[in-house]
């Protein structure tokens, strides 16, 4: 103790101590004594608020002046000492982070179909595996059997069976009372001259798909398959059927199915890549 009390500073900053304490009390009881004993008086307004009225008191002089100073101080801080677009931990954060994407995406945009094929298998096994199965098969008609979408075999079976759609306008899609050779004659007609997949089929077989597809098909498709004119949210775009952007309608839409609702997977926020891969692995045969 007593070598603290040699130290001058230490002297000094008790004394300062002292002194804050000693005006600070004396402040307090000064404006306690007013309050106890001051009367109201000065000029009031004409409003009245239950027999209540405001005194006509000017802003206090030191009030005015800090919030003056905080208004050019603010100004001072926004414009000169620390402009927008000066260096800040965040800004700099947010620098690092679209330069990952970047270079994310730099990465990854030229796949091969077989990288592609991977990451989709990546992708189907965290967000489609539980209804789809690992192997795409749809765990015994629990869910759609993905070894054969985007392929003639889905459409043959969506002609004859019928499908619970995607909430278009047109509704649900009822069976169509044709063989199975007709039904896959449209399937060959669609997946060759309609769908952007462009598969190769018999000329004669597309032929003759082509005019079951105008008798049974065109109501709800249209003649090039791309829905009712004037009306996009009508039916599906079939040209887009066998492709990543057929996927996206499904994936953001949902779907109804025969044992459930699938969900709109839109709060995944799949990237174009993502559908692509995905798309790539569903009609892959592993």
């Amino acid at each position: 103790m007593q070598s603290l009390l040699n130290d001058s500073v230490t002297i000094l900053g008790l004394l300062g101590a002292l002194a804050i304490l000693i005006l600070t009390a004396f402040i307090v009881s000064t404006y306690l004594n007013k309050m106890k004993h001051s009367k109201a008086d000065g000029v009031l307004t004409q409003e009245n608020w239950d027999g209540i009225k405001e005194f006509k008191n000017d802003l206090p002089i030191g009030w005015s002046t800090i919030f003056l100073c905080v208004i050019i101080w603010a100004l001072w801080y926004m414009f000169i000492g620390y402009p927008l677009n000066a260096y800040s931990q965040i800004g700099e954060y947010n620098r690092e982070v679209n330069n990952y994407n970047k270079s994310f995406e730099e990465k990854w945009t030229n796949l091969s179909e077989s990288e592609l094929s991977i990451m989709g298998d990546n992708i189907f096994q965290v967000q489609c595996s539980q209804c789809h199965g690992i192997d795409k098969s749809g765990i015994d008609g629990k869910a759609a059997n993905l070894n054969s979408w985007g392929r003639k075999e889905y459409i043959v079976n969506v002609i004859l069976k019928g499908s619970k759609g995607m909430n278009f306008l047109a509704g649900e899609m009822v069976p169509i009372a044709i063989s199975k050779e007709e039904a896959e004659a449209i399937a060959d007609f669609v997946m060759a001259e309609i769908s952007n997949s462009k598969t190769p089929a018999n000329a004669e077989t597309i032929a003759k798909g082509k005019e079951l597809f105008s008798v049974n098909c065109v109501a709800c498709h249209g003649v090039d398959g791309k829905g009712v004119e004037g009306m996009a949210d009508f039916a599906p775009d079939l040209s887009k059927y066998g492709t990543h952007e057929f996927l996206q309608i499904v994936l953001s839409r949902g779907k109804n199915g025969h044992i459930g609702k699938m969900p709109s997977f839109d709060y995944v926020n799949f990237d174009e890549i993502q559908e692509k891969a995905l798309n790539s692995f569903i009609l892959s045969d592993e």
